[in-house]
């Protein structure tokens, strides 16, 4: 079963500034509404956090794109990068840090789904020719390789939404959250690589705060952009800084901080946007207060109405405060061989403040909140959870079963 809570501790963040050679172009159809317009998509990618592990490596030889989001693979209409083969630690990219991958002209028009197809990993791995998908578990100095399934033929498909308007240039970032992405198969030892990746804007827009230090290396900032794509990075572990980057513009962002063994903290009614850039929440002289908390565990299965298992599925542990806003405290994959998942949830109340524009935050607990949270299960196909998603955990280190039945 895999207990992940989505918050295990990870290594120091590096930036790795990976140089990716765009070795070829070719646009294959594409019709929409622009006619004989040429419009430039601009591609790079980035990470939220991974969790336990120390480096996480993909190698992207190829992205593909495409106006309608049911195009399969061998369909006419594919427009396509590829890409000359180079490792991407994805742990290099995060609060924002950027791996350009490249532009290619597209007809001008919608664009709803992209597919990333990934490098076969060698049979016989040698130090200069090393694993494709890989990951290194945190305190380990040993590759493990990543199962790939579908990643080298027809790629991973990812949901887009995205405009090309001719004589213009489209600029997305591939947000690739390494965290959702790497599912444990059991105790067989093995990982699969089921990617999680949000097709985004790249705006000159980002949240910027400061949490202790000495517990960087333990939290997850996080939150939901308008869109409802969960935006989420850990602080450096030297400063103890955080960015939320390329966030549309909105009033009222909630930016949540949580962990393992942590007390929750939110920062509701947070601005943005593109006239300002920058929105700071606090300095580093004042960080985001993080606290000690007692935990308990929730575990299960998700399955469908049939009782079958439901191994591609995502669940969430959401919190919601006495004001409404929903708080995102961990979040993990199913155990991509039972469909089973495991979180762990701290039993304190969360502490909230609202953003000022200046002078420091004023936290309070939200004491009628404690410990309640809403079980969330969520997988490709499926729009309906049929179980009631609230738990209330009152005793430290206990364990409350609470399987998911999702519905199309």
């Amino acid at each position: 079963m895999n207990h992940s809570s989505g918050f295990r501790p990870a290594k120091a963040l590096r930036w790795i500034g990976l140089s990716l050679v765009v070795a070829g172009l070719a646009a294959c159809g594409g019709g929409g509404s622009g006619g004989d317009q040429q419009g430039t998509l601009k591609l790079a990618m980035t990470d939220a956090p991974a969790c336990g592990y120390d480096h996480v490596y993909v190698t992207v030889t190829k992205i593909r794109v495409h106006q309608s989001a049911d195009a399969g693979t061998n369909d006419a209409g594919w427009s396509e990068l590829a890409i000359a083969p180079r490792r991407i630690d994805l742990l290099g990219l995060t609060n924002g840090v950027l791996q350009e991958l490249g532009s290619l002209p597209l007809p001008a028009g919608n664009y709803q789904q992209v597919r990333l197809v990934l490098a076969d990993n060698p049979s016989n791995p040698t130090p200069s020719h090393p694993l494709a998908n890989a990951l290194v578990p945190s305190g380990s100095t040993s590759e493990i390789a990543l199962t790939t399934p579908s990643g080298q033929q027809s790629g991973f498909k990812l949901k887009a939404n995205f405009d090309v308007t001719g004589g213009q240039v489209a600029d997305m970032v591939l947000d690739f959250d390494a965290c959702k992405s790497v599912v444990k198969a059991g105790n067989s030892g093995n990982y699969n690589l089921k990617p999680v990746v949000a097709v985004i804007r790249r705006l000159t827009t980002e949240i910027v705060g400061y949490v202790d230090p000495t517990l960087a290396l333990h939290t997850v900032v996080s939150t939901r952009d308008p869109d409802n794509n969960l935006r989420a990075t850990v602080p450096d572990a030297t400063t103890g800084k955080f960015v939320l980057a390329y966030l549309p513009e909105s009033t009222n962002y909630t930016v949540v901080v949580a962990g393992r063994n942590l007390t929750t903290v939110a920062v509701t009614g947070v601005p943005v946007s593109i006239a300002s850039g920058i929105t700071t929440l606090n300095t580093s002289a004042d960080p985001i207060p993080v606290v000690t908390s007692a935990s308990a565990s929730v575990t299960g299965v998700v399955t469908n109405t049939s009782n079958t298992p439901l191994t591609d599925a995502a669940v969430n542990a959401q919190q919601v405060l006495s004001a409404g806003q929903r708080l995102d405290v961990a979040w993990t994959q199913v155990d991509p061989t039972d469909a089973a998942y495991g979180l762990s949830l701290p039993l304190e109340a969360p502490i909230k403040a609202s953003y000022a524009v200046s002078g420091p935050l004023v936290f309070s607990a939200d004491t009628a909140v404690a410990g309640r949270y809403d079980i969330l299960g969520s997988a490709p196909g499926y729009t309906v959870q049929s179980t009631a998603p609230a738990v209330t955990l009152t005793t430290a280190n206990s364990v409350t079963t609470r399987n998911l039945v999702l519905a199309p």
